[in-house]
């Protein structure tokens, strides 16, 4: 604001004030100022234009005496009570079939349930046989995805390869579903929220390499011994050019002309799914025709082909996972439990928020635990939400849960009555199949240009899942990437940014003067912004950032004490230190700074190191007659202030609820000092 506007507002205050005008912006602020008398404006006219300041106060409420013995107490009384509604909403939160079946509307929901469910059912037959080969087993096992913890577990065992690995997957589904129930049951929903996107992008992204490996061999027709633990796709890969020399040739033919068939199929399922009433079932044609072609065209017993073999029907009775097991697959069990959850939250909240209802995390726990540890009797393995399968369900008209069941009838057939007649079928259309429904997740690569502009760390954190995930395990590329992304939060509080902040004319908001021109700053004040918690890991940072862009006490005090031990009235003195050089002119006369405000609107918490380190900064500038105020701090941070006893009672007026009430406060402070310097003095930074 330039010296002739300054005029002109203090005209029309004076204005204002002298003739008791009640409706003036200035009296709806202040309402006690416009019963002012012209003679208070007269006095503080005549205080060399030097600025009116009144400070705001607010009134705390009394906080409950409640101690955390009482509280507990009372929570405990207040889940132990119980009457017959509340024990009705605890079995129908528990079941919310309860709730929706006996309201289910035949008419308008039935069609799309049935409709989605059958076409769902049908493209799972096919990818269901296709995916049992990741965990190195018959078709009739179906959807598997923990294949390496099971073929890590085969070794020194009487049981054959087969058996023992259903014993293994078995258990580890029981393990998995156990861990989830329980992080239902101690309400630990949350943790989902620690695998943020890139972290799980980036870990399918890896997995997909690594199940596109472990199926290569299938598409060559090669039979290689499967390489397990860190670097096993590497190894799987020098065993594959190893042995190159022996593909089968017509496994190989046939695998081109399943890829040739199943990309541009998939393509156009999914450019016209809008106009598509239902997606074309394409896998289970291209499996009905390979299978015919290679029944009928012997090419087993010409080519020696790698087939399915015989499948058989029916039930195998249940049995309870093998207890010995346990020990030994408990720490994979955690990790696919995780994963699981984590993924099935995550498409939960996705589609939640389209349709608009909500998703409650703690539940999800027990619905994906017993769908678990019940199956796992069955000789079932680890289930999870999958994407492609939710999105066909949506598009082709799913309304409720029911469109599940009949999903599940359609499998049941299969098992009942169809099975047998995929004996001819070869494996590398099994493999072809897998592999194209990867491809979902190996073009997150196109998206990566996008993410670096719009986040560069959350860019990096994804590469280092997924080479982590592909190139060492699943399991420890998933932990690598937990502990890299926190490290990376640690990270951007580390070296936060920090900015001078000048006035925006003509208003009461600051910016950094690094980012906007023409921004004005007042004589004797600086005003500073840190952006980020202040605590023990950045606590150097920000007294470094603080000192370098105002002014280091702790040098000036060294000048000072120098100077005096010298006897010196007036000297200049140049201290140097590594990123500092320091120019003070000691003399009778003040410094030209008088007041640091320091922005903590960007301020989440303080610990006691950042406590610690305001009153430290506080304490060195007092020292050599410079006052620090703290602006904008929000209820945790004044908390912290008042438990850490930053300042005493008669202090509190260092605590300011805006940056502007904090800057008129420093100049009502120099004014009354006799150094009231004139307004409209600017400066401008590029």
């Amino acid at each position: 604001m330039s010296l002739e506007s300054k005029q002109q507002h203090d005209l029309s205050l004076k204005n204002s004030v002298e003739g008791n005008d009640q409706h003036s912006p200035l009296s709806n602020m202040h309402p006690e100022l416009g019963k002012q008398s012209s003679t208070d404006f007269k006095q503080f006219e005549a205080n060399d234009q030097c600025t009116l300041y009144r400070r705001i106060h607010m009134e705390p409420r009394e906080k409950s005496s409640t101690n955390f013995k009482q509280f507990v107490i009372r929570k405990l009384q207040k889940s132990c009570q119980c009457s017959p509604a509340k024990a009705k909403n605890m079995i129908f939160d528990f079941l919310p079939v309860l709730r929706w079946l006996p309201k289910y509307d035949l008419k308008k929901n039935i069609l799309g349930d049935v409709m989605s469910g059958l076409i769902v059912g049908i493209l799972l037959v096919p990818q269901s046989i296709a995916y049992s080969l990741l965990a190195g087993q018959e078709p009739i096992y179906g959807l598997v995805l923990n294949g390496s913890t099971l073929l890590n577990q085969t070794s020194d065992r009487i049981c054959d390869r087969s058996c023992y690995a259903i014993a293994v997957g078995s258990t580890v589904t029981f393990m998995a579903g156990v861990y989830q129930v329980a992080m239902g049951f101690f309400q630990v929903g949350f943790v989902s929220v620690y695998l943020s996107d890139a972290l799980l992008s980036g870990f399918v992204t890896g997995a997909s390499f690594t199940i596109l490996t472990s199926q290569a061999k299938y598409l060559l027709g090669l039979s290689l011994p499967r390489s397990n633990g860190v670097g096993s796709l590497i190894t799987t890969w020098i065993h594959i050019f190893k042995n190159i020399h022996k593909t089968n040739i017509c496994d190989l033919i046939t695998s081109l002309l399943c890829l040739l068939v199943l990309l541009p199929t998939k393509e156009l399922n999914e450019h016209f799914k809008s106009k598509l009433k239902a997606p074309i079932p394409t896998e289970l044609i291209v499996v009905v025709a390979a299978t015919l072609a290679s029944h009928f065209g012997k090419l087993n017993e010409k080519y020696n082909t790698s087939i399915a073999g015989s499948i058989p029907t029916g039930f195998m009775p249940p049995t309870a996972p093998d207890w010995n097991l346990i020990p030994s697959l408990a720490v994979d069990a955690i990790a696919i439990s995780i994963i699981g959850f984590a993924i099935t939250v995550s498409l939960s909240e996705m589609f939640a928020k389209k349709h608009g209802y909500s998703v409650k995390a703690n539940q999800e726990m027990y619905a994906i635990g017993f769908c678990n540890i019940i199956p796992s009797f069955f000789h079932c393995f680890t289930t999870s939400a999958a994407l492609a399968k939710t999105l066909v369900k949506e598009s082709t008209g799913c309304q409720t849960q029911l469109s599940g069941v009949i999903t599940a009838l359609v499998l049941l057939l299969v098992l009942l009555v169809i099975a047998p007649l995929f004996y001819s079928l070869q494996k590398s259309v099994l493999g072809v199949i897998t592999i194209v429904n990867l491809r979902g997740a190996l073009r997150k690569f196109k998206d990566l240009p996008k993410m670096w502009k719009v986040s560069r760390m959350d860019t990096v954190i994804w590469f280092v899942t997924m080479l982590s995930s592909a190139l060492i395990s699943t399991e420890i590329g998933l932990l690598i990437g937990v502990c890299f992304s926190m490290f990376c939060v640690i990270l951007r509080t580390q070296k936060p940014k920090t900015s001078l902040l000048g006035l925006v004319e003509e208003s009461e908001i600051f910016e950094s003067m690094s980012a906007y021109k023409n921004l004005q700053t007042k004589p004797g004040i600086k005003i500073f912004r840190f952006v980020a918690p202040l605590y023990y890991i950045n606590k150097e940072c920000f007294k470094s950032a603080l000192y370098k862009k105002t002014l280091n006490p702790v040098l000036v005090k060294a000048a000072q004490k120098k100077a005096a031990k010298r006897k010196i009235t007036k000297e200049t003195v140049i201290l140097s230190g590594v990123q500092d050089e320091v120019s003070v002119q000691l003399s009778h006369d003040p410094l030209e700074l008088q007041t640091i405000v320091i922005d903590c609107s960007a301020i989440q918490f303080l610990d006691t190191a950042g406590i610690h380190t305001l009153k430290e900064v506080r304490r060195d500038y007092e020292a050599i007659g410079i006052q620090v105020l703290l602006a904008q701090c929000n209820p945790s941070v004044r908390d912290s202030l008042a438990r850490g006893e930053y300042c005493k009672k008669e202090e509190e007026n260092l605590l300011f609820y805006s940056v502007y009430e904090a800057m008129a406060f420093a100049e009502e402070s120099q004014n009354q000092k006799g150094v009231c310097i004139p307004n409209g003095l600017s400066l401008s930074s590029d």
